[in-house]
């Protein structure tokens, strides 16, 4: 019988409460044909109804905001949600590093805790007592030398989700992947102790009697401080590189940075000591600044960051040190205007004619940003230029100048006899005036690129 019939023939049928009593019908007087005693209600004739019946939805709602909206609108939802709360690339990740213990601290505190664990409360049974009391304590012990390590793990972030500045410094820093292999020895003695740990504990729990316990949990002990021992070394690695990182200055990404940059000992850090709260190390050798300062300056209630670097050398980046990239690296990857220090007074070390060769190459490569530059120790600058024996004689006209006076439109300042100090503080406010609306116009711009 097909279904459309079959519902036909359930519209015929008349409903129960048809043949009850109710007060719209009037009590009825004839009898059955036969002698029953019961009064008979008048039924009226039904006819058959067409019924349809509608197809039940089957699609999926997901539940947004309250309310009830198809799932292909959601996921559009989901991709402008996703596209406007995109954050921009940040930095700060390293202050962020949990402070790691070292791994004989680790191992004594597990010790110590393990060892306070009891038998479960009820076993009456010495052997089945003790056998408990061994498996718990170290399954406890293993528990807690991996806890440690599994947050470590953790709570360091993969390289890839970092800024591309502190993707650098890792590299630079910490030599080319020496930060993943150090999280992956931490990771291979996690896995062992908890291996060795589950074992041993499997063990002490199948022993037959309270000596043999007794003599597997102190076994079990034994191995579980072996291996992590043994091993402990990635741990303190591990707490040197934390140590390392967080010692990091922190560069607000949206707060203007001056980055000074120049040939070595040409006085860069002495500027920074004079412009900024920063306080570099100043002495007469190359290459004194060993990584990147940070200092402050606060013009007019507004506050900027100031950036001194290591010096460059002139040659290729193939054969440049760690040093000098992390110099490229800051002007690669941070939004920085730049002040350019030149030394033409021969006492940097460099020669002008190199310190000019380097210059053309830096000043080509980030032509994108703000410049100012500086022709330092001035005092000490004499009517003919110094030439060096190793020079050869400046046939190219715009390197004779710059020999004698530096770059076009370049300050002669003096830390010294405080030549020029006063207006290269206020070029400089003006210099960070316009790197931030520079930025503020970048991060206006991506803002819209990220809403269409």
């Amino acid at each position: 019988m097909s279904r459309a019939s079959s519902l036909f023939q359930l519209c015929q049928i008349p409903s129960t409460n048809m043949l009850l009593r109710s007060s719209k019908f009037p009590r009825a007087t004839n009898k059955l044909p036969w002698n029953t005693g019961m009064n008979v209600i008048p039924v009226r004739k039904l006819y058959p109804t067409l019924c349809f019946c509608k197809t039940v939805q089957t699609t999926t709602y997901e539940v947004v905001n309250g309310s009830y909206v198809p799932s292909t609108q959601t996921k559009q939802e989901k991709e402008m949600k996703d596209k406007s709360s995109a954050k921009l690339d940040t930095v700060g990740a390293f202050q962020k590093l949990p402070m790691v213990m070292p791994s004989v601290d680790i191992l004594h505190s597990a010790l110590r805790k393990a060892k306070r664990v009891l038998p479960t409360k009820g076993i009456a049974n010495i052997a089945k007592r003790e056998r408990n009391r061994g498996a718990k304590q170290l399954d406890a012990l293993m528990k807690e030398l991996v806890v440690p390590l599994r947050t470590y793990l953790e709570s360091f972030p993969k390289k890839k989700y970092l800024h591309p500045y502190e993707r650098s410094l890792i590299e630079l820093t910490l030599g080319d992947g020496n930060y993943e292999e150090v999280l992956g020895n931490v990771d291979a003695l996690r896995k062992k102790v908890v291996s060795v740990g589950k074992e041993h504990a499997s063990f002490c729990a199948k022993s037959l009697t309270k000596r043999e316990a007794e003599e597997r949990l102190s076994e079990g002990v034994k191995k579980i401080e072996e291996v992590f021992n043994h091993e402990a070394e990635v741990v303190n690695d591990l707490l040197h590189i934390a140590k390392t990182l967080r010692a990091m200055p922190v560069v607000d990404l949206e707060t203007p940075t001056l980055c000074l940059v120049g040939a070595p000992n040409v006085g860069k850090s002495s500027l920074v000591r004079t412009l900024s709260t920063g306080k570099p190390e100043v002495c007469n050798y190359p290459f004194t600044t060993r990584g990147i300062l940070m200092g402050h300056i606060v013009l007019n209630y507004q506050t900027f960051q100031v950036t001194d670097t290591p010096g460059l050398l002139k040659r290729s980046d193939e054969d440049r040190n760690n040093l000098e990239k992390l110099t490229l690296a800051v002007l690669s990857h941070l939004p920085t205007a730049i002040l350019y220090v030149h030394d033409l007074s021969g006492e940097c070390g460099t020669s002008p004619s190199d310190q000019f060769l380097i210059y053309k190459e830096i000043k080509e490569r980030f032509s994108d940003h703000l410049w100012v530059d500086v022709v330092s120790k001035c005092d000490l600058l004499q009517k003919s230029p110094v030439v060096f024996i190793t020079e050869d004689s400046p046939d190219h006209v715009e390197l004779a100048r710059y020999r004698k006076m530096g770059p076009n439109g370049a300050m002669h300042v003096s830390i010294k006899s405080e030549a020029g100090l006063a207006e290269l503080k206020v070029r400089v406010h003006e210099l960070l005036t316009s790197q931030m609306a520079k930025i503020r116009s970048q991060n206006s711009n991506q803002e819209n690129i990220v809403i269409t």
